[in-house]
């Protein structure tokens, strides 16, 4: 039986992340790098393109896993027949090289453990040259090489193109593994000591999360979701992937998957608003300046997704020879919607820079002549249909959500100007923009037969993404059409007590066939606008079903589905724990209300 998205944890460094699996099966890891190839893509074909499993001998999945307490180390234990073992899987913070390290440890008894590792570089494709070196073994094949040793040695062989060990721990008996990756072109990296960096792990991460401001309730999983989301940045340059894993579907069998390994403007805001309301400033302020280096250029020609490092050619395409998860395909490298007009970035990208100013970070001397060119090449353009928010490949309209963060941009801008009458700016023309906007998006883009906001101008399509119409303040949540729109979307885009983020039938925008679960944001955001008008019995009662659909280890997709009970898209989603912290800091934050 193939594993289930939600039966994999996470570990990482902060530069790249892998998947592990109640069996004790490493299945995704990308060296060195997140948006590198894969050396190990069990998870999106079979295991002949790479993983790494260690377990008891005989045994299936573990009688049960935890993180510890604050930290992204992995404890993943088996009883056996024999006794009782424990895996503690991790990725310490790199120096040069990124090491993969797993601990085995015996607890009672006496168990024999094996070790089963097939490296299959770019993607799964690649069966390296395996050989010994000392008491080592190397992995080469082109610019990839890698190193295992073992600490204290143990039996080990090469079979059917694997590398394979056996041993036997008794209570309180250890055995380590470190995996170490570098280009083959360069010397071997110098070892780490696996049992210092397993305590220095636990130590920083537990330091960490010390700082984190939020004492209220469900803290675990609002701090799971914040280990996870500095899990997911990529510490040299402060960019955050919005998940660490490519082609996961968002229907078993279905054609919708796509490459999340690249960062989003479209979580700016939500996201520095988590960071910082948290106290990581640190991480918020590595967020943003990660933006602007990103954003920089002709306004033109801003981008709805970037590389890590702020890199704009994310060239998508297929690789045939892995079968997908759970058969669904193609598997993606890439994303083609990088090239997407989407209006709203204009308005993320405003409304982030706005916050940033807000909350104290430093203010960079270009900041603001960034912004106001935006502004200027908006002002001029907005008129134009486009993608929207959810990057539809069925043509482009006049998305309402995109016009609303039009208006949030020039919104965002007044204000600037006004709370810094030092700031240069076109504010008669910028004020006259957001009074435009408004109007029309309120003239043809409300339904008022129905009483709600619609997808796209002149349609009766809803969307999930309009129920942060108060959040962004462009009416307030007392105002009538807030609480229609509301109603409606709860109606008509309800899935399982879930949301959907916009219909999926025939008259569908997106030009996609299939289906797709519920989107988890969507249903935060639903939380937070029960919340913002009154209804926060309903938004509590949510939010507690929300949290309890985390895996055992606390973790989130993209998508869910209420039919067969099970998690659906890319894993973990970023834009799913940033919903959850944000709508824990609005229902039990300091700014509780109602």
């Amino acid at each position: 039986m193939h594993p289930r998205i939600e039966d994999y944890a996470l570990i990482g460094d902060e530069q790249t992340a892998a998947l592990v699996g109640r069996d004790g099966s490493v299945d995704w890891l990308c060296l060195p790098r997140f948006d590198s190839p894969a050396c190990f893509a069990k998870l999106l074909g079979d295991k002949e393109n790479g993983h790494w499993r260690i377990a008891p001998k005989g045994a299936g999945h573990c009688t049960r896993r935890a993180y510890r307490p604050d930290t992204l180390v992995l404890d993943t234990e088996w009883e056996t027949d024999e006794g009782a073992v424990r895996v503690t899987d991790l990725m310490p913070q790199r120096d040069r090289a990124p090491d993969l390290v797993r601990i085995v440890e015996g607890l009672h008894g006496e168990v024999t453990v094996r070790s089963t590792l097939r490296l299959r570089f770019d993607y799964g494709s690649i069966v390296p040259w395996m050989r010994r070196s000392d008491s080592r073994r190397v992995a080469i094949a082109g610019p990839d090489s890698v190193w295992l040793r073992t600490e204290p040695a143990v039996h080990t062989w090469g079979e059917d193109y694997g590398t394979h060990s056996e041993f036997t721990v008794k209570k309180g008996e250890k055995v380590a593994f470190v995996l170490t990756w570098h280009p083959s072109h360069h010397p071997r990296p110098p070892r780490i000591d696996p049992y210092k960096a397993l305590h220095s792990s636990v130590k920083d991460w537990q330091k960490w999360s010390a700082a984190c401001r939020y004492d209220g309730p469900h803290r675990d999983a609002v701090m799971r979701s914040l280990i996870t989301l500095k899990a997911l940045t990529y510490a040299p340059t402060g960019g955050i992937v919005a998940a660490p894993t490519t082609s996961l579907p968002e229907e078993l069998g279905g054609v919708r998957n796509w490459d999340y390994r690249y960062c989003w403007l479209r979580d700016s805001t939500l996201t520095l608003g988590a960071l910082l309301a948290c106290g990581y400033h640190e991480e918020a302020e590595a967020w943003r300046d990660w933006l602007l280096r990103a954003v920089a250029g002709d306004p033109a020609d801003l981008q709805i997704m970037y590389g890590l490092a702020g890199e704009r050619r994310l060239p998508e395409f297929e690789l045939p020879w892995l079968s997908g998860f759970a058969d669904s395909t193609p598997v993606r490298i890439g994303n083609g919607a990088v090239t997407q007009l989407q209006l709203d970035v204009y308005g993320e990208v405003l409304d982030s820079l706005w916050l940033a100013r807000k909350a104290g970070l430093s203010v960079k001397p270009h900041m603001w002549a960034i912004q106001a060119s935006l502004m200027d090449w908006l002002h001029a353009e907005w008129r134009q249909p486009d993608e929207g928010l959810w990057e539809v490949r069925g043509g482009r309209r006049h998305f309402v959500h995109s016009k609303i963060m039009v208006w949030v941009a020039a919104d965002r801008a007044v204000r600037t100007l006004e709370e810094n009458p030092k700031l240069r700016g076109d504010l008669d023309g910028w004020r006259a923009l957001r009074d435009e906007v408004h109007r029309e998006v309120c003239e043809k883009g409300f339904d008022a037969e129905r009483n709600t906001f619609t997808q796209s101008y002149g349609s009766r399509e809803l969307d999930a993404a309009l129920l942060l119409i108060p959040r962004v303040g462009f009416l307030p949540p007392d105002d009538p059409r807030v609480a229609g729109t509301i109603d409606a979307i709860r109606r008509e885009l309800d899935h399982g007590g879930f949301l959907r983020r916009y219909s999926t039938d025939e008259t569908t925008v997106d030009g996609l066939p299939g289906d797709e679960g519920t989107f988890l944001v969507c249903s935060f955001w639903l939380a937070d606008a029960l919340h913002m008008t009154g209804r926060t019995k309903e938004a509590r009662e949510l939010f507690e079903r929300l949290v309890g659909l985390t895996n055992d280890v606390g973790l989130l997709s993209e998508e869910y589905d209420p039919v067969d009970d099970r998690q659906l898209g890319n894993f973990p989603q970023a834009f799913s724990h940033v919903g959850l912290v944000n709508t824990a800091l609005a229902l039990f934050g300091d700014d509780e209300a109602g």
